[in-house]
């Protein structure tokens, strides 16, 4: 019946907006945990509670990869750690919205690598517009921190391994297996990292709620959505409501950090959005790859 098409439809772009505003949100939840634990603790905790609520939900021990895909498996989980932990170093130094916007270079340079399209020469542009609008050329107080910037297109090149060896990892596994599998991974390097910098801070029982609800909302909630979404939408929209996730991160840090951006900001948030969209609207029909960050 169209009506119930209909509702599957506008169901599955609610639930794409809401998992963007939970990882958002638990992303400005965990910059408060910085001043107790430092981003590498926030980012051990939020990736060790995921592990563990994926891993609960999957019980990937049951689905073990066979020998020859564990490589990729590692690689996959290695990436996915980098990306975390270079991302929360990020946002201890420059934006929210800032950071995910760099960060999204990543997955859009593996789009835009694997086309020969010369269309697509101008969102490559749109993108290295974006990019240098927020390279710190201005001699004032607001230039933005170089190491922050650095950091965010790090946590990009990380978020395109994540992708190339996440498609590899779930070609031979199921998709929540190979997420629960990867996430335990980036778990076994990052944990030793966080204790390391934060001590015995990091067991606070002040602390450890909130690092559950980073995680509940950085990665089960979010996933969980995102799964009922690629089930009910063309992967070419599920691209399309992605590429506004810089906005909506400036957004939730406006309003959960007082985090205030400048005009030339908002219009390189703006040009890696525009570059996202047009490289999504453009593409050829692919499976939308699952997105953990």
């Amino acid at each position: 019946m169209p009506q119930s098409r209909n509702a599957s439809f506008w169901w599955a772009i609610a639930s794409v907006l809401v998992a963007m505003m939970a990882i958002q949100s638990g992303a400005s939840l965990a910059k408060t945990l910085f001043p107790i634990i430092g981003p590498e603790g926030t980012t051990a905790l939020r990736v060790g509670f995921s592990a563990l609520i994926l891993s609960f939900v999957f019980q990937p021990w049951k689905k073990w990869p066979a020998k020859q895909d564990q490589k990729a498996l590692w690689f996959y989980g290695i990436c996915l750690g980098g990306m975390n932990l270079m991302f929360y170093l990020a946002i201890e130094r420059i934006p929210l919205g800032i950071a995910v916007a760099l960060e999204f270079t990543g997955p859009l340079a593996v789009a835009l690598l694997s086309s020969k399209r010369k269309l697509d020469l101008l969102w490559v542009v749109l993108a290295m517009t974006g990019i240098a609008l927020l390279l710190p050329w201005q001699t004032e107080a607001t230039a933005l921190d170089p190491v922050g910037i650095a950091l965010a297109l790090g946590a990009g090149a990380c978020w395109a391994g994540y992708i190339i060896f996440g498609q590899k990892t779930g070609s031979a596994v199921h998709g929540g297996t190979a997420v629960a599998l990867g996430m335990a991974v980036a778990a076994l390097f990052l944990f030793p990292i966080g204790l390391a910098s934060a001590g015995s801070s990091l067991f606070s029982w002040t602390v450890l709620p909130f690092a559950f609800a980073v995680a509940l909302l950085s990665s089960a909630i979010p996933y969980s959505l995102e799964m009922v979404a690629l089930k009910r939408l063309p992967a070419q929209s599920f691209s399309i409501l992605m590429s506004l996730e810089p906005a909506i991160a400036a957004l939730a840090a406006l309003i959960l950090l007082a985090e205030q951006l400048s005009l030339l900001q908002w219009l390189a948030i703006f040009a890696v959005i525009a570059a996202s969209l047009g490289s999504s609207l453009t593409a050829r029909k692919t499976p939308a790859p699952e997105m953990v960050t």
